[in-house]
């Protein structure tokens, strides 16, 4: 039962997620607590058995140290890919773009090639592996939109408030 729910908080976050970059929305309210979505799968994923296959540990942590870092670059591509600004009001927006698509569609590659590569080898690896990657990705989507946003300049060059 452990694996169809994590299975399915991996389907909701990234539902949650991709539905909330095909549009514009304020961001302003992720400054704050930008690292509370990233926390609900990485906690999921290490609260139980199974993350490190005890029968190949070496090429497991390998797989999985391979999925965070490669969740880490897929986050922070998607990030780089998301277009961010300030209205004239100096209201922070977030959108994806279609490089973002194609960045998750790459993440989701790679993930797979790291999934069949422990098959190969005969590492089993869980829905937790893939929960952590999904943490490593959000995390770092946050991490580097939260750090863009920062630098985000007004609309029209019109400083907030002004």
């Amino acid at each position: 039962m452990s694996g169809f729910i994590d299975a399915v908080v991996i389907v909701a976050v990234c539902a949650i997620v991709l539905v909330r970059q095909t549009r514009p929305r304020r961001a302003e309210a992720d400054a704050k607590r930008w690292w509370l979505l990233p926390a609900v799968p990485a906690v999921l994923a290490v609260r139980g058995p199974g993350l490190i296959d005890s029968g190949h540990q070496a090429a497991s942590v390998g797989l999985l140290a391979g999925g965070v870092l490669a969740g880490l670059a897929t986050g922070t591509a998607w990030a780089w890919t998301t277009r961010i600004w300030r209205d004239a009001s100096g209201v922070l927006w977030a959108q994806g773009s279609r490089a973002t698509g194609a960045v998750w569609i790459g993440g989701m590659v790679l993930r797979i090639a790291l999934y069949g590569a422990g098959a190969l080898i005969g590492v089993h690896q869980g829905s937790s592996a893939a929960l952590l990657t999904v943490a490593a990705v959000l995390l770092a989507r946050s991490g580097v939109l939260l750090h863009r946003a920062r630098d985000a300049r007004p609309a029209y060059g019109v400083p907030a408030g002004g």
